[in-house]
């Protein structure tokens, strides 16, 4: 049995169906989780409770933690590392391997490249526990043979509930005809991965035994865009105005006086005043057939879902 730990999250939901390409025997786990294959088992836990994730763990073979938390430094710092201790922990006990999703925050926010050796060098609380949680799965990996893997992922932009700043402030206005925001600067390049490809490439390393005890990038497009060439593609493929508004920082310092959603970004401004180049090289060459999708047909797909949803409502 394959199971994912946070299922309901746009991650764990896309990559339900991508496991299907191995195994039928699927069990996802969450407060409440919703079947996405008719195939798929279910089991209700509190991952902050070890009793409740020894259970949710019990008889599986490969467990995916896809789980995530509301951008709240506060409950970062408190639940982040009971999370990944019980998941850990059930993971030996159950003598399941684990293969953990992850992001960038406790990566230098500089324009350097970013490699699965790069150092870690938070910048603030958020990256901290990040870095924290990740190196608590590196230290069970080494001392306690815990068969482990760690995929990790920029910032995202997909179909679906999709969740990134990209997505919200960018995408789904120009989506709607509305102005796009961009924080700082339009002309840095940021690497996005796209939501299926990062999905179909856990599936991938997780079902592949050789690929375990290691830290992979997970593949992205071969270009980067800056935000406003990115900007622009969307226009094109939406068919609406190229119309967006840069948030400079003087702006969000003043707007995190009254916003706690200003003030949770403040921490991640260094990610877009610089380049950030994230390198999947590693992956690609050891998975030479796995195609990427560029961004125009991302944002294609992005684009046919919306105008699907439209026409649905319509009926």
């Amino acid at each position: 049995m394959q199971t994912i730990i946070g299922s309901t999250g746009p991650i764990g939901t896309m990559l339900a169906s991508n496991l299907t390409a191995f195994t039928q025997d699927i069990r996802l786990v969450s407060r409440n989780p919703v079947k996405v294959n008719p195939t798929d088992s279910l089991v209700n836990a509190d991952l902050l409770n070890l009793s409740q994730t020894l259970n949710a763990v019990e008889g599986s073979s490969i467990v995916y933690f896809t789980a995530g938390l509301p951008l709240d430094t506060q409950t970062w710092v408190q639940k982040w590392p009971i999370l990944m201790n019980n998941v850990i922990e059930a993971c030996i006990h159950h003598n399941a391997k684990l293969v953990y999703f992850d992001n960038t925050y406790m990566y230098p926010q500089s324009s350097l490249p970013l490699l699965e050796s790069t150092p870690f060098k938070p910048n603030g609380p958020k990256g901290e526990v990040r870095g924290l949680i990740t190196q608590l799965l590196l230290d069970a990996m080494r001392t306690r043979h815990l068969e482990a893997l760690i995929c990790r992922a920029p910032e995202f932009y997909g179909p679906g509930n999709t969740k990134s700043f990209t997505q919200s402030a960018i995408i789904t206005p120009l989506l709607n005809g509305q102005t796009a925001k961009v924080l700082l600067s339009s002309t840095t390049k940021r690497t996005l991965i796209y939501t299926p490809d990062a999905t179909r490439a856990m599936a991938l390393l997780g079902n592949t035994p050789r690929a375990f005890g290691e830290t992979w990038h997970l593949p992205c497009c071969e270009t980067t865009p800056t935000y406003e060439e990115f900007i622009q593609m969307c226009s094109a493929i939406f068919n609406t105005e190229s119309n967006f508004k840069i948030i400079q920082k003087w702006q969000i310092n003043i707007g995190s006086i009254f916003s706690k959603q200003l003030k949770e970004i403040q921490e991640l401004l260094p990610r877009y005043e610089h380049d950030s180049i994230f390198n999947s090289e590693k992956f690609k060459k050891a998975f030479p057939t796995f195609k990427t999708t560029n961004y125009e047909g991302g944002l294609k797909a992005i684009f046919k879902e919306h105008q699907d949803s439209k026409t649905n409502l319509k009926e």
